[in-house]
């Protein structure tokens, strides 16, 4: 039986799991999360992928993505392949990396790019890695202070946090991370 074609909108975000073989870790050391962001910012030049949010665990990763130029998967092939290359290489040992193919699902409106991005950056926290999503290294939701100014050049998160009203950016960043905290609030009740 073949498998469903996959949806691209070239104009739209897409919420991007994809995740360790048999649950196993993707990310094993600080360099192997390291050297996927290389290949983020690898893919972004060569095709123009672009993140709103994004998050590296240790055995998956949420990617809040779009590709104007490149159909998504082609990117998502070429990006788990290189990540799987370099994964057998630095640990000498073949075979499949990931579990099977990665989850997309394209998201259409302002609420569900709220939300998701919402739901990638509470995963650490969610998964009681981390206590407060600041405190997690390998996610975007940094990027989201006020007073940060440089970002990787994969990232757009203006996207999100224009969904915001606000004077300026740094405005619009400290509504977002309001409401973030807002919703991991109301999630501990």
């Amino acid at each position: 039986m073949a498998r469903p074609k996959r949806i691209w909108s070239p104009n739209h975000f897409h919420h991007v799991v994809s995740r360790g073989n048999w649950r196993a870790d993707l990310f094993q050391e600080d360099h192997d999360f390291v050297s996927f962001m290389n290949l983020l910012h690898y893919f972004h030049r060569k095709t123009g992928l672009e993140l709103a949010s994004y998050c590296l665990m240790s055995n998956h990763f949420h990617l809040l993505l779009r590709t104007q130029k490149t159909p998504l998967p082609g990117v998502m092939r070429n990006l788990n392949k290189a990540y799987a290359d370099y994964f057998n290489k630095r640990y000498g040992v073949q075979g499949h990396v990931f579990e099977k193919r990665y989850f997309s699902k394209p998201i259409y409106d302002a609420y569900g790019l709220l939300e998701v991005s919402r739901y990638i950056h509470l995963n650490p926290v969610e998964a009681s890695i981390v206590d407060h999503p600041l405190d997690y290294r390998w996610s975007s939701f940094r990027y989201f202070d006020p007073t940060r100014k440089n970002l990787p050049d994969y990232l757009n998160i203006s996207e999100v946090y224009n969904l915001f009203a606000g004077r300026n950016d740094a405005h619009k960043k400290t509504a977002y991370y309001k409401w973030l905290m807002k919703k991991f609030e109301e999630s501990l009740s």
